[in-house]
């Protein structure tokens, strides 16, 4: 077994651990010069890139554009929301000049005092400021109702405490802003947005979640409603895995981006935006993978099957390679992203190690003595099952092994998610299980005051209040023992 796989730690020695060497043993990103930052690998961009032409697809369908707004904002426009700034203002990084000159007194440069900037820049850390300033000039009638875009770009939230993929301070996403005549089409939206990545979870990624609103607390900054989904990692924790905010007339009012209506009565615009960002990576790894490496859902992979030839001498090879090319070129033909790895750089099974490492779903191996009985190897990367089977129909066999592959993977998440939602009315109880991980549905009163004793205690939050749940009778809220308004997920999360 090739040496990075000895090296992995196990996720029942230490999870956290085991999550930041994978991410780096299996080429996806590693840590950059800027602190905070992370440099994102070829084969980790490219699971990024399925990501991102799924929901690309998915957002096209239900009407919106792509769009591209500059990375810089000016100062004043943050300070027209007051919630929004001061959700962000302790986040932001500024630009304040815009040259440098050579130290006048040794090497290197500083920073010239004369080019300061007469408004000082924010790089973005989300961008509702620069576009609804934007759309005050694109919007002055119903008919320019409604508008939809999206853009995929980064963003920079200076943080203190990070990690690959699931905190950094520059990261990449997508910023969907939208603008509408009235409350009604705005909700829709916001809504029709979360089921949109919901669904993406699931179908693409193979990762149930929970839909449901925020609590007050933990809206986005200007938002009047959040509403989210929460997936579960392995270790019982939440992943807040994607947002859709409704953000009233909030922005339409702050950059007086007014429109007449069907009546000729001028009104603001209505607001939603919504987000998902490369977070989902760290989902994708903490849900599925385990202790020999990744394990990618096919519908992802950049690689979904990999063909390796074992051989001696170049004779061999060549009679391989016959074979083996024209069964690559058949499964390529079939729309699946297939690699024939015939190089001589590395032992087969170093090579196998390496695939199973990336999370490859399928891999298929043709030995001189498989080519002359007609069969070949097959290993399957979510169960590590390996079988002989005909040569012949293996395009069918393994086109039709990827669907399930995605299936048992999805099948295999939901079972730990439904097994880890556990109902509990008492605050002693769930003092004591929340440390070991879980969604837990419990009564509240609807009160900051118990929420954020709630965290002080356990370090949990209240994920969201959701949706699919009987809410007609909660209980009494087990902290402050008053009639509790709804049931809410509580839970620890990253």
């Amino acid at each position: 077994m090739a040496k990075e796989l000895k090296d992995l730690t196990k996720r029942s020695e230490d999870y956290s651990k085991w999550y930041n060497e994978l991410v780096v043993k299996a080429d996806l990103a590693e840590q950059a010069d800027v602190r905070g930052c992370m440099v994102i690998k070829p084969y980790g961009y490219a699971i990024w890139e399925k990501i991102q032409q799924s929901l690309d697809d998915r957002f096209k369908e239900t009407g919106v554009q792509n769009v591209y707004f500059p990375m810089l904002i000016p100062k004043s426009f943050l300070s027209k929301e007051a919630e929004h700034v001061e959700g962000f203002a302790k986040e932001c990084a500024v630009v304040t000049h815009y040259r440098l000159k050579a130290n006048p007194e040794g090497d290197g440069v500083v920073v010239d005092p004369s080019a300061k900037l007469e408004e000082e820049l924010i790089i973005r850390p989300t961008s509702e400021t620069t576009i609804w300033n934007t759309y005050r000039k694109w919007i002055h009638s119903w008919r320019d109702l409604p508008l939809c875009c999206n853009q995929w770009c980064n963003v920079m939230r200076w943080e203190m405490r990070t990690r690959l993929f699931l905190r950094t301070s520059e990261f990449l996403w997508q910023e969907g802003h939208t603008a509408h005549a009235t409350r009604e089409e705005a909700e829709t939206r916001a809504k029709q947005m979360l089921d949109v990545y919901a669904d993406f979870a699931r179908e693409v990624m193979a990762i149930p979640v929970i839909r449901g609103v925020k609590s007050a607390t933990e809206r986005f900054a200007g938002a009047l409603d959040t509403y989210t989904i929460e997936a579960m990692m392995q270790d019982g924790k939440a992943l807040q895995s994607g947002t859709s905010h409704f953000l009233g007339q909030n922005f339409g009012k702050a950059f007086n981006v007014q429109f007449v209506d069907k009546n000729n009565q001028l009104d603001y615009a209505w607001a939603t935006s919504w987000g998902v960002s490369t977070r989902l990576m760290g989902a994708l790894i903490m849900t599925h993978s385990d202790d020999n490496g990744l394990v990618l859902p096919p519908h992802l992979a950049p690689i979904q099957v990999v063909i390796v030839p074992i051989y001696k001498g170049d004779a061999e090879l060549s009679e391989l390679n016959e074979k083996l090319n024209a069964l690559t070129s058949r499964l390529k033909s079939m729309g699946i992203r297939v690699k024939y790895d015939n190089a001589d750089n590395k032992r087969p099974g170093f090579k196998f190690a390496d695939y199973e490492l990336k999370g490859v779903p399928v891999r298929l191996v043709m030995g001189h003595r498989d080519m002359n009985n007609g069969t070949i190897e097959l290993m399957r990367r979510d169960t590590l099952e390996k079988q002989t089977l005909p040569l012949e129909g293996i395009e069918e066999y393994v086109k039709n092994l990827l669907e399930e592959i995605q299936q048992n993977i999805f099948e295999k998440a939901n079972k730990r998610l439904q097994e880890n939602i556990f109902t509990c009315d008492n605050y002693e109880e769930f003092k004591l299980r929340v440390k070991d991980g879980g969604f837990f549905l419990c009564p509240w009163d609807g009160t900051e005051e118990t929420e954020a004793k709630i965290k002080a205690d356990t370090q949990a939050t209240i994920r969201c209040i959701p949706y699919g749940y009987d809410q007609s009778n909660p209980g009494t809220d087990m902290v402050s023992g008053k009639p509790a308004t709804c049931r809410a997920i509580v839970a620890r999360s990253y």
